[in-house]
């Protein structure tokens, strides 16, 4: 009796250990890297820093939010994820996050955008302010850290559902469909938005949800 109840154990044991190893490899699957320049398309002047630090230093004349070929572009589509990154602007600061673009070309009538921008200590809030989702809703608070230093955003996109964490904060939880941005599809590109100033990207991953 006693060596059954000892090989019991024993199988048990190695099933819940099994279990364990399967859970973490898949979870270790689910959440994708995107640190590494190879992992985007751009013509745009990115550089790959150490530390895993994506940056854009513009060119001379590349001035303006208009010279899309210049984002960084995700090389694959995406529906539902959690797109995590830091990020870091100078003084007057502006990029932004873009999901589910249709087409690159055109990722503002065919795409979201998530706002970043330098607005620490402003008050009143649109969604053209740092978090807000452009034609949509405005951030519920101003989570925005000075200028120079690194803020931490997460995107998260399910279904019309589309919340936006900032610095450990939710200040978007909006339905899509409720909004002028229905008609956007529900997969599409990332973009990170090059607007002729320089920035800073670090610790990006993705959830594909």
């Amino acid at each position: 009796m006693k060596s059954t109840n000892k090989l019991s154990k024993a199988i048990l044991l190695t099933c819940i250990t099994g279990m364990f190893i399967t859970l973490s490899f898949t979870e270790g699957l689910a959440q994708q890297s995107l640190n590494d320049l190879s992992k985007w398309e751009t013509n745009g002047n990115w550089i790959q820093e150490e530390e895993h630090v994506l940056a854009i230093e513009p060119r001379p004349g590349e001035e303006g939010w208009k010279r899309f070929d210049d984002y960084l572009w995700s090389k694959k589509q995406y529906g539902d994820f959690a797109l995590e990154l830091e990020y870091k602007i100078p003084e007057d600061g502006n990029s932004g996050v873009f999901v589910r673009v249709r087409e690159k070309d055109d990722p503002v009538e065919t795409g979201i955008e998530v706002q970043i921008n330098d607005v620490h200590g402003k008050e009143e809030l649109s969604a053209h302010d740092c978090g807000g989702v452009i034609g949509t809703v405005g951030p519920s608070k101003n989570m925005a850290k000075p200028a120079s230093e690194w803020n931490k955003m997460r995107v998260t996109v399910e279904g019309t559902q589309l919340k936006v964490n900032l610095n450990g904060e939710q200040v978007v939880d909006v339905n899509l469909q409720n909004t002028s941005r229905s008609d956007r599809p529900m997969k599409g590109y990332i973009g990170l938005q090059d607007h002729g100033l320089p920035l800073q990207f670090r610790n990006i991953t993705i959830e594909e949800l």
